[in-house]
């Protein structure tokens, strides 16, 4: 009867600690599941930053290459907003504490790169303004997503007006992608249609 009676004191006493190690550890798993969106908000804050460096470099390109002065504004306008997005960007790094850091974004490097190829292998003119326009929208739609997402993660951590600011950069994406499409539907794809091969 003794056995007895510590085995049982002994699974009480267990039955306590386990109950609240699981407290804890829920508790530890909800800061972990917080520190892990604040990291990936960080990285993806990083990936888009590089982004937007790197499109500085090449609307000039496309601006160069492009025929259509509908387009050629277009972009000469969306060169500003671009060098605007990456100073809001940069207010956005100080808001959560960190140094602004760019990391190769693979994802805008595979599609400034396909960018470059479709001008190379388009005839100047309506055909290659419109490989243009083919080509600034899937960066926009690259941003768009981006810029939507990383605006919830903000708004979700509490980051009020770091989400403020990526909305902002997110309507004027959205807005460049239906200017682009506005040009294109205007001139640029009949007369691609029309050109012979």
């Amino acid at each position: 009867m003794k056995t007895t009676t510590q085995k049982s004191s002994a699974n009480g006493s267990n039955g306590k600690s386990q109950n609240s190690k699981s407290t804890e550890t829920n508790s530890g798993s909800n800061h972990s599941t917080s520190s892990q969106l604040e990291k990936l908000f960080e990285d993806e804050l990083k990936d888009i930053y590089w982004a937007e460096k790197a499109l500085t470099k090449a609307i000039p390109k496309m601006i160069k290459n492009a025929t259509s002065q509908e387009l050629i504004d277009a972009l000469q306008n969306h060169l500003g907003e671009t060098e605007e997005q990456i100073s809001r960007l940069e207010q956005v790094f100080e808001l959560v504490g960190k140094k602004a850091v760019a990391k190769k974004c693979e994802a805008m490097a595979g599609l400034l790169k396909e960018g470059e190829e479709i001008m190379e292998a388009t005839e100047e003119g309506a055909m290659r303004d419109a490989g243009i326009i083919l080509a600034g929208q899937k960066v926009e739609h690259y941003e768009i997503a981006t810029y939507g997402t990383l605006r919830t993660f903000a708004s979700i951590m509490g980051m009020n007006e770091a989400a403020d600011l990526l909305e902002t950069t997110l309507n004027e994406e959205k807005a460049v992608d239906e200017k682009l499409t506005e040009v294109a539907e205007a001139a640029i794809n009949l007369e691609a249609a029309e050109t012979e091969e």
